[in-house]
C-alpha cells in the first residue's frame, strides 16, 4: 500500500494539530482533537514496529526458558518451560504474535513465582536474567513521539 498506514496516520495527526486544531473553540474540542492526533501518532509507531517488538520479546522469553529450565527442580514447570522454549512464531500477524506472547508471559510469571520461593545464588541469577528480559521489553515498547 502506498502510502503506508503509518504515513497516513502521521499526516492525519499533523493536519489535526496544525490546520484543524487552531480553528476549533478552546476547551473540549481542542482537547479531543489533540488526543486523537497523539493517539494517531502512537498507532503509527506501533504499526511500524509492533511485529518486531513482539517477535523479539517472544524470542527473548524462549531463550530465557532454555537458559533457566535446568535450574528448575519442579518437573511440571521444567517441562512447561522446555515446551514453551520449543515453540515458534508461525505468523507475523500482530494477533498471532500477541497470542504467543501472552502464553509465554504466563510461563514467565509462573517461573517468577517459583523462583520467589527458592534461596541461593542460582535463583537470584535467574531472577536477574528475568529482569533483564523485562527491562529490554519495556525499552522496546517505549513510545517516542516526534516533536511537533
Amino acid at each position: 500500500m502506498r502510502p503506508e498506514a503509518d504515513q497516513v496516520l502521521n499526516m492525519s495527526a499533523m493536519q489535526l494539530l496544525t490546520q484543524i486544531l487552531p480553528q476549533l473553540p478552546a476547551g473540549y474540542a481542542q482537547g479531543t482533537a489533540s488526543l486523537i492526533a497523539v493517539l494517531s501518532m502512537m498507532v503509527a509507531q506501533e504499526y511500524e514496529r509492533g511485529a518486531d517488538i513482539r517477535a523479539a520479546e517472544n524470542a527473548d522469553m524462549r531463550a530465557l526458558f532454555v537458559e533457566i529450565a535446568h535450574l528448575i527442580s519442579d518437573a511440571t514447570l521444567n517441562q512447561k518451560l522446555k515446551e514453551a522454549a520449543e515453540t515458534n512464531d508461525t505468523s507475523m500477524a500482530i494477533s498471532s504474535l500477541d497470542t504467543a506472547n501472552y502464553e509465554l508471559r504466563r510461563h514467565l510469571i509462573e517461573l517468577q513465582m517459583h523462583l520467589e520461593g527458592l534461596l541461593g545464588a542460582a535463583a537470584r541469577e535467574a531472577e536477574r536474567r528475568i529482569w533483564a528480559v523485562l527491562k529490554a521489553s519495556a525499552k522496546r515498547r517505549l513510545v517516542r513521539l516526534p516533536a511537533i
